[in-house]
């Protein structure tokens, strides 16, 4: 049954990529990425293994692993998303098991390009080991014990993101699980900063860190051939004992939590409302523009979709408090790039709607007033949350001098994305989760080329924000005020104008384009 299962994932897989073209090349793109990286590990692991340092390949191994199981935590995040070809409420309708259907998924998470890499990769290890023959011997099967960690915490991760109860409890339970993966990187840089204060230099640090991850599930299966090499037996058999416990515990929470997941029925949410109480609808001018500014509102203050990324806006600061302290230049310039991340959101509008499209299609808006609701939208939520940051940064670190390049700057650069993405948007569409869908969710190759256009976007954001850019780059050099106060000026204006001429070039664009875009978003795969 579980091959089966497999075997049609594949076949899933091989269909999608040979119907869609882009597709394809992003998923080459992306298992030419993994051999690349699979590659230099290897060269690595040779030249570690000649110096035959076991102190140093000890601290290799368990700070490696441990950073591997935190990047298949966050990297669904970042980089990749998690594979949903085949999901536990998916296989719910088959004459499955319980245990098959946590086999078949971990079966596609292990044979997928990221388990194959990792898979390869731990075992590349070895090399390491190879002039302790009894360490080798006893990291076979440890660095699988790593590999099954690393795929069953993610697929865990997945499932408590986007599989449990109704949706809007899936919703919630999949915005607190993003938020707290995305503070891990802060949560370390601070053990990081108080093992810097205990004093030594950076190898010491390092030799600190991976002994406190020896004892935690995070590095406990990569630290038991390290104590082999060395004849510490004792804590051989005690890190054995955590990554065997670790891997049970995790199997059985995914246990329940799949049983959860498939026995509670997915309701829609449903609400009653007063006759003639219309929400934002009934507080925005009439017409295709105000009718549009009131969905686009709707949508930034009630889809996770785009809350997610409002939840994630405000991390920059703390960030990079975490990392270079509340005196640090990158604290200080995080409303700008939390402004250039917000700026490619409105990059996935008409994805977000899906198939709703046909609705902005039927009632004959015009792509201009598309456009400018869409902008006007985003802007009611966007301009307040960049200028508090700016403010807000301001303040703590006890710079308000460079406020108004800093503010110019961030606007220069949201204003100027609201312009592009006006366009693109009415150029392309990826496929994007579901309203109530995991933040987790991916389809294999499409991440690598909507990962491209995202940076395509960006580059014409960056190149159209030049002149704030440069006025405030101009202003954080001499110290001079006036400086500062033409970032803001030219910021505001210059930005207003690739806006309203995005709005323009991309209205007639979308009248040409919608009806295509429709077509290929019900193309997408669910």
């Amino acid at each position: 049954m579980v091959a089966t299962v497999l075997k049609l994932r594949y076949r899933v897989l091989g269909n999608t990529l040979a119907r869609r073209p882009w597709q394809l090349v992003g998923f080459i793109l992306g298992s030419l990425w993994g051999l690349g990286i699979l590659t230099s590990l290897i060269v690595g692991l040779v030249a570690l293994s000649v110096f035959e340092n076991l102190e140093a390949a000890t601290v290799v191994a368990i700070l490696g692993g441990s950073l591997l199981l935190l990047g298949w935590l966050v990297g669904p995040i970042v980089v990749a998303g998690l594979d949903t070809t085949v999901d536990a409420v998916r296989l719910a309708p088959f004459p499955l098991t319980r245990r098959q259907v946590m086999l078949a998924l971990a079966g596609a998470g292990i044979t997928g390009i990221p388990g194959i890499i990792t898979t390869f990769a731990a075992l590349a290890t070895l090399i390491v080991w190879i002039r302790w023959p009894l360490a080798a011997v006893v990291a076979v099967p440890t660095v699988l014990i790593g590999v099954l960690t690393c795929v069953l915490a993610s697929r865990l991760m997945g499932e408590l993101s986007g599989g449990m109860g109704g949706r809007r409890s899936r919703e919630i339970i999949g915005t607190i699980v993003l938020v707290v993966l995305i503070m891990t990187g802060p949560i370390l840089s601070g053990i990081a900063a108080l093992l810097g204060q205990a004093g030594g230099d950076l190898w010491s640090r390092l030799q600190q860190a991976a002994a406190v991850l020896a004892w935690t599930p995070l590095g406990a299966a990569w630290s038991v051939a390290p104590s082999v090499a060395a004849g510490e037996w004792l804590p051989a058999l005690a890190s054995a004992a955590i990554a065997v416990a670790t891997l049970v515990v995790l199997w059985i929470v995914w246990d329940r939590v799949i049983e959860t997941a498939v026995s509670s029925p997915r309701q829609r949410a449903t609400r009653t409302v007063a006759a003639g109480k219309l929400g934002l609808f009934g507080v925005m001018p009439t017409g295709g523009v105000g009718a549009t500014w009131a969905r686009s509102l709707s949508g930034w203050l009630r889809d996770p979709r785009y809350l997610r990324q409002l939840l994630v806006i405000p991390l920059f600061p703390v960030l990079f408090a975490f990392t270079g302290g509340i005196d640090g230049f990158m604290f200080l310039v995080s409303p700008v790039l939390a402004a250039l991340v917000m700026a490619a959101v409105s990059y996935s509008d008409v994805s977000f709607d899906g198939t709703a499209f046909g609705t902005t299609l039927a009632t004959g808006i015009s792509g201009r007033a598309d456009r400018l609701g869409r902008v006007l939208g985003a802007a009611c939520v966007g301009v307040p949350l960049i200028l508090l940051l700016a403010i807000a940064t301001a303040v703590v670190s006890g710079d308000a001098g460079h406020l108004p390049a800093v503010t110019g700057a961030a606007l220069g650069v949201l204003l100027a994305g609201y312009g592009v993405c006006a366009v693109s948007s009415a150029l392309i569409v990826t496929p994007v989760p579901a309203p109530g869908d995991s933040p987790f969710k991916s389809t294999p190759g499409r991440n690598s080329i909507a990962g491209l256009f995202v940076f395509v976007v960006w580059a014409a954001v960056v190149v159209l924000s030049l002149p704030s850019l440069i006025l405030a780059i101009v202003n954080a050099v001499t110290g001079v005020q006036t400086w500062g106060w033409a970032s803001l000026a030219v910021g505001i204006v210059f930005g207003g104008i690739v806006t309203a001429v995005g709005v323009i070039v991309g209205g007639r664009t979308l009248q040409r384009t919608g009806p295509d875009l429709l077509v290929r978003i019900k193309a997408f795969p669910t």
